[in-house]
């Protein structure tokens, strides 16, 4: 979804700057540039910067107003995804990165890719059964193109602390929590106390997404296959099998409200969770038992997540992007479901 701005109100962006930028890193550049904000998503801020050649490119920079301590690096995540050039991961290529002080904040240059983002209800309901059924099967089989990158070859070794992965998720989102939320909360306090009881043990070290869902992809119009993923800020190091968690969290089926206004994947031809995750342990060889977990785990930390978009917009209504902002009734959805999993599995 994209909004025209006016190149003399872009918010968050000095477009005299950013045409001065894009000359400099050897691109054509035909005056005056146009600025659309695209995506959904409400944390980096994302346009589609065109100019009147008809030439393409994607722009990301962090949100306005206050930020948490080590959120929105969009530096760290042009990176990881120039490391993953080369690689079977599909992803955009970064053209440029800038810290430079007249661009009022880092600001990150990538190539725009053709194809199709299943960001709105509209699309996804426009979309065969079959072609929703690709989509799905394709991000599982993505998943593991991403847990499989050897770290050395790569350069990401040293990307995060090697730490075992649930007990650096459990303190870094707890902490967040505490200086996002905008009430109390006894039911998410009480999740946080059983998963912190619960953590199976670390058996691997992969790269992580961190966000992996319907919206951060990039899909092929003709198949359905992934032929980009995006939206790389939360990537780290650590359990795979988080992921994968966290996938099933974002993944509502018939019926289900913890998706808000999006509930795609509750349409025919989606894959259920439960296909999703046998393709997924099928390809990897990775413990069902502590998939559930994972899952409990990454519905909490969706809450967590949906909690502080709630307050970014709050301190700051020009973060909000068009598909509105989560509601207190979601968030509270989430975690009941969380914790609805974790009795399931005996956690």
């Amino acid at each position: 979804m994209a909004v025209s701005l006016d190149p003399g109100k872009v918010v968050g962006v000095d477009p005299a700057a950013v045409t001065d930028w894009i000359r400099s890193l050897g691109e054509t550049v035909a005056a005056p540039l146009t600025f659309d904000r695209i995506g959904l998503g409400q944390s980096n801020l994302t346009y589609l910067v065109g100019d009147q050649a008809g030439h393409r490119w994607v722009l990301r920079r962090p949100p306005l107003g206050e930020l948490l301590a080590s959120a929105h690096d969009v530096v760290r995540e042009a990176r990881i995804l120039t490391a993953l050039q080369g690689t079977d991961v599909p992803s955009p290529r970064i053209l440029g990165i800038t810290e430079d002080g007249r661009t009022n904040a880092p600001l990150v240059l990538m190539e725009f890719v053709e194809g199709q983002v299943v960001d709105r209800m509209s699309i996804a309901e426009s979309l065969t059964p079959q072609r929703r059924r690709s989509i799905g099967l394709s991000m599982v089989t993505t998943l593991a193109k991403i847990h499989a990158v050897d770290l050395d070859r790569v350069g990401l070794l040293d990307l995060a602390s090697h730490k075992p992965y649930a007990q650096r998720q459990l303190k870094r989102w707890s902490g967040q929590w505490e200086k996002s939320k905008t009430r109390e909360l006894p039911a998410l306090d009480d999740l946080t106390r059983r998963l912190t009881a619960a953590v199976p043990e670390q058996r691997e070290l992969t790269l992580v997404h961190g966000d992996f869902h319907l919206r951060n992809i990039i899909t092929a119009s003709s198949t359905g296959d992934v032929i980009a993923t995006l939206d790389w800020e939360l990537s780290t190091l650590g359990e795979p099998l988080a992921d994968m968690g966290s996938l099933l969290a974002y993944w509502p089926e018939d019926g289900e409200t913890m998706g808000g206004d999006f509930t795609a994947t509750a349409l025919a031809g989606f894959p259920d969770r439960a296909e999703l995750a046998e393709l997924y342990l099928a390809e990897t060889g990775r413990d069902p038992e502590a998939l559930k977990f994972w899952h409990s785990l990454g519905l909490w930390k969706v809450a967590v997540i949906a909690e502080g978009v709630m307050r970014r917009a709050i301190d700051e209504p020009q973060n909000k992007a068009a598909s509105g902002t989560p509601t207190v009734e979601r968030v509270n959805a989430l975690v009941a479901k969380a914790h609805e999993i974790a009795d399931e599995a005996g956690i």
